[in-house]
């Protein structure tokens, strides 16, 4: 388990949110699956709740509103202390933001962008509200990653925006940046090529962290879900791909050491 300091650092991952069009029965489906608590969270958009394991903030869930067309997925929010400003850099570095900023109530202010390559994620800049509260615990967040068609062209784009130091996996096969910050890995992009899905584009990947990915698998079928990667084993540990019963993909892992 990884207790989060109060605020995460400039440009790593700091929350994920959801948005479905059946709030209710996503509450029911990670509750069981995660064990996962609700309480009602910052209403910009509508009905929103935050998700808690054991009181802490783990993430968020959203309702799409009735006479919205939006996709149902989730979303890695990057911290950043000037959401305005975050927001004006993305434009100026080839990046579009399509929501806000705009304020989340008193928890903070927001924005919602699209890198060069087209995958979605959001800006937060926290006030009440700083983000998740632990990390690596089963039922928590464990990594963010970007998946995308090539990895160091739009590194360099994440690298001007939020001040990463890029280090590129070494292998001929595997195109993979690692993005640090004060020395520390706080995320990844992974180059796919031609193997990225044609249904979804470049993403952003969601990974929470199980006590046994075997069995959370089966679970998410049995809560409505399917199985999109069966589980396998990688070099961080095991993990399968999956999704919820709306059709939002993320990842189980069970983290080595």
């Amino acid at each position: 388990m990884t207790e989060v300091a109060t605020r995460r650092p400039l440009g790593a991952p700091c929350w994920v949110s959801l948005l479905v069009r059946n709030l209710d029965a996503m509450e029911d489906f990670y509750g069981h699956l995660f064990g996962w608590e609700f309480s009602i969270g910052p209403t910009p958009f509508g009905s929103y709740v935050r998700a808690t394991l054991h009181g802490r903030s783990v993430a968020g869930i959203g309702e799409i509103p009735k006479n919205r067309h939006l996709p149902v997925a989730w979303t890695t929010y990057l911290a950043t202390d000037d959401a305005d400003a975050t927001a004006e850099l993305i434009r100026d570095c080839g990046g579009t933001v399509g929501v806000g900023p705009l304020d989340a109530g008193a928890a903070g202010r927001m924005a919602l962008a699209s890198d060069p390559a087209g995958a979605v994620f959001g800006v937060w800049q926290p006030l009440a509200q700083h983000g998740v509260e632990v990390m690596g615990e089963p039922g928590t967040l464990a990594w963010n990653e970007l998946i995308t068609r090539e990895a160091s062209g739009v590194g360099k784009f994440y690298a001007a925006v939020f001040g990463y130091d890029l280090e590129a996996v070494v292998s001929a096969d595997f195109d993979y940046l690692t993005l640090h910050l004060n020395g520390e890995p706080v995320t990844g992009i992974h180059g796919v090529g031609r193997a990225l899905p044609r249904d979804r584009g470049a993403h952003w990947m969601t990974y929470f962290a199980v006590e046994d990915v075997d069995t959370t698998a089966r679970q998410v079928v049995e809560l409505g879900g399917h199985v999109v990667r069966a589980p396998r084993e990688s070099a961080y540990g095991r993990l399968a791909t999956v999704a919820d019963p709306e059709g939002a993909v993320f990842t189980v892992i069970r983290t080595t050491g």
